[in-house]
């Protein structure tokens, strides 16, 4: 069991996990993003957004039945609600990891059918399981069958030629048998050929529509939208036709986007950015005693300040600054200092 997960917290999750879902829980997420949502990252992002479902990176089914790396499910509880991102195709290793994300206290399990990386797609998983309907069903029945929690798809709306509404559709109808009540979809088609993943986030055009038009023909599903999101009213306007809307690059580049959209649908009073910032000081003090590095926590902060004066000297006091022996908490004092105070 990871270290900072206790016996309580699972039977606490594990009762969390029992509830009937509610599709409010996912009216605002955070989208799994490989080497950014990590678990710094994460409780970064909570204190921003006290209601956001948070999902951790993409982990393997593999790294966990296989390589045993029980290190990848590590959290806190500040985190939560928190899902487990799973990638994998093989039904039974992929239920004897989501089995090992409920026992680590995770709130959900979801399942990667989006990611585009040629290194995802030698591994038969990701966006390259959407022409596999039926064994992506047969996955989600296996990791159902094993835990008591959600297990939800993050999906594309197609990939490469297969890209027409009766493609996604198809690919809903097997979702829905399978027993998934929440489809998260990113509102572009990937090409598998041709493009590489961050040119998959970028070139293939949004379709926004095809996504609304999934929710009035499948009503009982919880949809939740992802793809190119980013301001409050962009998030309002998604909330009026669909269950949820996951913010990704958005929520990195700028994080206090997060605690805008918290403010704007919940009514919550804006924290002052340097008060986020000092939040963070327990947390940086207590990695920084159990060896963690400066650099591996302060680079998810970057952001804080985007488009507010003093926003570029802060970036770069902390990136200077951030990787030298020694580095800590005052570092981060010396970064405020040309911040102004803003709401």
């Amino acid at each position: 069991m990871p270290e900072n997960v206790t016996t309580s917290d699972v039977q606490e999750s594990q009762l969390h996990g029992q509830k009937s879902l509610e599709s409010s829980d996912w009216r605002v997420c955070v989208a799994p993003m490989m080497d950014w949502t990590d678990r710094h990252c994460r409780y970064f992002h909570r204190l921003l957004s006290p209601r956001a479902r948070l999902y951790t990176e993409m982990v393997t089914s593999a790294a966990l039945v296989r390589g045993k790396q029980l290190r990848l499910l590590e959290h806190s509880q500040q985190e939560h609600p928190l899902a487990l991102q799973l990638g994998g195709s093989d039904p039974h290793e992929l239920a004897q990891a989501a089995r090992l994300g409920a026992e680590a206290g995770y709130d959900e399990i979801n399942f990667n059918v989006g990611c585009p990386s040629d290194r995802v797609q030698s591994g038969r998983f990701g966006a390259c399981l959407m022409r596999e309907p039926a064994l992506v069903g047969d996955c989600v029945k296996a990791m159902r069958d094993a835990v008591g929690i959600p297990v939800t798809v993050k999906c594309r709306i197609g990939v490469d030629d297969q890209d027409d509404y009766a493609g996604l559709q198809h690919f809903t109808e097997i979702m829905l048998v399978a027993g998934i009540e929440v489809l998260m979809v990113h509102a572009r088609k990937a090409w598998l050929q041709g493009l590489s993943p961050k040119e998959n986030r970028d070139i293939p055009p949004l379709d926004y529509e095809r996504v609304y038009r999934l929710k009035r023909e499948f009503p009982q599903l919880n949809v939740v939208i992802n793809g190119g999101i980013t301001t409050v009213e962009q998030v309002q306007a998604h909330l009026t036709r669909l269950d949820g809307v996951m913010l990704g690059r958005a929520a990195y580049h700028d994080p206090y986007l997060l605690a805008q959209v918290e403010a704007a649908l919940y009514g919550e009073p804006l924290p002052q950015r340097d008060d986020v910032l000092r939040h963070m000081r327990p947390y940086i003090e207590a990695e920084l005693a159990r060896g963690t590095a400066l650099k591996h926590i302060s680079r998810h902060l970057l952001g804080l300040y985007q488009g507010e004066p003093g926003a570029r000297a802060f970036r770069r006091t902390i990136s200077e600054g951030a990787h030298l022996p020694g580095a800590g908490w005052g570092l981060l004092e010396q970064a405020l200092a040309p911040c102004s105070v803003t709401a």
